[in-house]
């Protein structure tokens, strides 16, 4: 994101690095009679460390988390930011070690995640189940070695502080980069409601109020375990979506709850907030983000979804694209008119720059709304905020529809262990779950997913629920069927499933969890823990 007239803070004090890490211990049994789990700061994590590919460089940086003002484009809102991140976020060479200082200057305690690195599981950031939060006044240092090139980013795991400005860019360079480009462009997308109509913590309140079995127009029927029983037809890709959904706030219904949003490419309900403004590079589309290049410049695009509760439908328009990467890693080139980008995944494309002025439109999928970003290579009127690219109801391909790189394929192997996780809950009390059972935080090793070293696992997620849901594992990257992509987060749509395979090589006790911010905050969330 973009964040700019923020508010600098001294740092005077803070000189507390690691005053989050857990105490190291040989393991912990989640209950009686249950294996003991590998600690996140045990020796096992430490040895696999030792294991990956360092360049003996470091890139040392300062995150200063605070509150301030800033300037989505002429309309300046208060929120919480980091108040030192460069524009483009921030870049290592793969193998160099990160080192991360983290000053909370907030109100509350915080933590980062590096969303979809495969790092040491003590700093994955999320407390409590591989820290202890950093609390206001606080300070605390991340060191972990960035082995895998890629387009990864950074968040809080720490209540909603994500649907603030609390994110950025990580980009982790090839050495040795096999594609051929000129130049880059990182695109954040970004659903915002801070400092407008409320705050997250606000939302999250009114939605945990369920819809108390209020009829909500447009919404297919249920049988009694939750599963929707109609349009299951699965994608379109030639993608419409619904009719302006609409606010609630009218007829005594929740003023931050979104109704009626609906996708075809996203089998149904599109979403649950309703957002006054959706961002490109933390910029608004009436005031937007301007890319400036020449006729003909061949621009690799990292483009990353920062939202808490929306997909988005990317085109440039008069371009396509062609996709190389997804969530950081290679995949057999495919060129497309448009993309959908569920919460958290990222997508890497090239494209050739034609001569003239053209939007790069986000359109909020389902929600009737847009945020635009503009190329501009030669002279020209800059088109409407509101344009929708043909594009956009071009060629789209599922995440699934794509095929890993042979570099990055996994090799043939049984699999040792399945899990399967079902995807439940609904709107009418909010009770997002897996496998009907929600996440306490407060007990984080209730119930986990146990696996073993060395071993092939899969992880089925078949979701039971009447909405998609964006599926984030921590610390690995799994590979979607025989010869999918190699992924963090996938799209989950209603009545599907997808089976996810990875290799567990990566020690400590990990996350699997929606991130829909708030379905996964209401309990859409798992522990996949290693045995000791």
């Amino acid at each position: 994101m973009t964040m700019i007239n923020r508010r600098s803070l001294l740092l005077a004090g803070l000189g507390l690095a690691g005053t989050g890490v857990l105490a190291a211990c040989s393991g912990s049994a989640p209950s009686s009679g249950s294996p003991s789990l590998l600690s996140p700061s045990g020796g096992a994590v430490a040895e696999a460390e030792s294991r990956r590919r360092n360049t003996g460089r470091e890139k040392t940086v300062t995150l200063t988390a605070t509150t301030g003002s800033m300037d989505l484009g002429g309309r300046s809102v208060q929120t919480w930011m980091y108040a030192d991140l460069p524009r483009g976020g921030l870049r290592l060479s793969a193998g160099d070690t990160m080192v991360a200082t983290l000053n909370n200057h907030l109100p509350s305690a915080t933590s980062v995640h590096w969303h979809g690195l495969a790092l040491r599981n003590d700093m994955d950031g999320v407390p409590p189940v591989t820290m202890r939060p950093v609390q206001s006044g606080t300070a605390f240092t991340y060191r972990f070695i960035a082995e895998q090139p890629g387009t990864y980013w950074f968040h809080p795991h720490s209540g909603v502080q994500l649907d603030r400005a609390l994110h950025g860019p990580l980009i982790v360079e090839d050495p040795k980069e096999p594609l051929a480009y000129d130049a880059e462009w990182v695109v954040v997308l970004d659903d915002w409601l801070d400092g407008v109509t409320g705050t997250p913590d606000q939302v999250l309140a009114e939605l945990r109020k369920g819809m108390g079995g209020m009829a909500m127009s447009g919404t297919p029927s249920s049988s009694p375990d939750g599963m929707d029983m109609n349009g299951m037809g699965g994608m379109d890709m030639g993608g419409g979506v619904s009719a302006s959904p609409s606010a609630g706030g009218t007829a005594g219904m929740p003023s931050f709850m979104l109704m009626g949003a609906t996708s075809k490419l996203l089998g149904g309900d599109a979403g649950d907030v309703n957002y006054p403004y959706h961002l490109v590079n933390g910029r608004l589309a009436t005031a937007p983000d301007v890319y400036q290049a020449k006729p003909g410049t061949r621009v690799r695009l990292r483009i990353i979804n920062a939202g808490g509760d929306t997909a988005y439908r990317l085109a440039l328009g008069s371009h396509r694209m062609t996709i190389t990467h997804t969530d950081g890693y290679p995949v057999q080139h495919e060129e497309v008119d448009a993309l959908l980008l569920g919460m958290g995944e990222r997508y890497d494309v090239l494209v050739t720059l034609k001569d003239g002025v053209f939007p790069l439109t986000a359109l909020a999928e389902g929600k009737n709304a847009v945020g635009m970003a503009l190329v501009r290579t030669g002279s020209g009127t800059a088109p409407s905020p509101t344009t929708r690219p043909a594009e956009l109801d071009g060629r789209i391909l599922a995440s699934t529809d794509l095929r890993a790189d042979d570099s990055v394929q996994l090799p043939a192997k049984k699999i040792d262990r399945t899990h399967r996780i079902d995807l439940t809950g609904g709107m009418a009390t909010y009770d997002w779950a897996l496998n009907g059972k929600s996440f306490d935080m407060n007990n984080p090793t209730a119930n986990p997913f146990t696996v073993g070293s060395g071993e092939r696992v899969r992880l089925q997620f078949v979701n039971r629920t009447t909405m998609w849901h964006p599926m984030h594992l921590h610390g690995h990257t799994f590979q979607t069927g025989a010869r999918g992509p190699r992924k963090d987060t996938v799209i989950v749509l209603p009545g599907a499933t997808v089976e996810c395979d990875f290799e567990a090589d990566n020690p400590g006790q990990w996350l699997t969890h929606c991130h829909n911010l708030y379905h996964g905050e209401s309990g859409m969330m798992g522990l996949v823990a290693y045995t000791a």
